[in-house]
């Protein structure tokens, strides 16, 4: 492996809304980015969840964006008097706010048979100076993209389709792949044997889910590398390890 595929490239994901930190809304963008990510060969380091509050969005991005090769947000891009991320992030980089053509365009395009463009609409043609357009197939109004800032919408559907506008654009290494062994035994039991494989097998990381269900509780090991085969054999050697401590693995949940 060359020192270019052993490059670990990372990004952190600030999720802004109010309506997330009062429960009101379950967000699911954390897992789609997620999963988005690692496809891209790019590691999530870092969450936030921010308020609808500008200086608390621009402390945030200006804490995470030097700290991660890319950051992205999620919320705070539509028409209403709430939808302040964009003017957030402009504070962040210093750089004012304003229309981007295309933006408008796209807009006027998109609103042409539903009433025109007003001025809440028009708000989601803002972008801060020198930003670029991420295509939106969902709906009208693009995301955003400002150096290695990505500003996403807050509605999972449309995110989704923001980040496939983005497939194949970012640079990243190689995905991670997992494994997962399950067995009816406490964490307690095999937290040893667990550190063990781990040294066993130098590139891998083994994370511990407990679980209880039907009755019966016990964990979920899932194994995580870059390197499928080396994913595969320390699996193989989790489940011997297990036996031989006389503990079943068990099937999947």
């Amino acid at each position: 492996m060359d020192v270019q595929d052993s490059r670990i490239w990372t990004a952190a994901l600030i999720v802004i809304g109010d309506e997330i930190l009062s429960g009101r809304t379950q967000d699911k963008n954390i897992a789609q980015v997620a999963q988005w990510l690692n496809g891209q060969g790019i590691r999530l380091a870092e969450v936030r969840v921010v308020p609808d509050v500008e200086q608390r969005i621009v402390d945030a991005v200006t804490a995470l964006r030097g700290q991660v090769d890319y950051l992205f947000t999620t919320g705070g891009i539509g028409p209403t008097h709430d939808d302040i991320t964009i003017d957030a992030i402009a504070a962040a980089m210093g750089v004012p706010v304003v229309v981007h053509p295309q933006a408008r365009q796209i807009l006027e395009g998109y609103y042409a048979a539903r009433g025109g463009v007003n001025e809440a609409r028009l708000r989601m043609a803002r972008v801060p100076e020198g930003a670029e357009l991420i295509p939106n197939a969902a709906s009208g109004a693009p995301g955003v993209r400002l150096a290695n800032i990505f500003i996403l919408a807050g509605v999972p559907s449309i995110a989704a389709r923001m980040l496939e506008a983005l497939d194949g654009a970012l640079e990243g290494g190689r995905p991670v792949v997992s494994a997962t062994v399950t067995a009816h035994a406490a964490e307690s039991e095999v937290a040893e044997l667990l550190r063990q494989v781990q040294d066993d097998h130098a590139g891998v990381s083994i994370g511990s889910y407990p679980f209880f269900m039907d009755g019966r509780g016990g964990a979920e090991f899932v194994i995580r590398s870059e390197d499928e085969a080396l994913v595969e054999r320390c699996a193989a050697a989790l489940r011997e390890r297990l036996l031989a401590h006389g503990i079943e693995p068990a099937p999947p949940r």
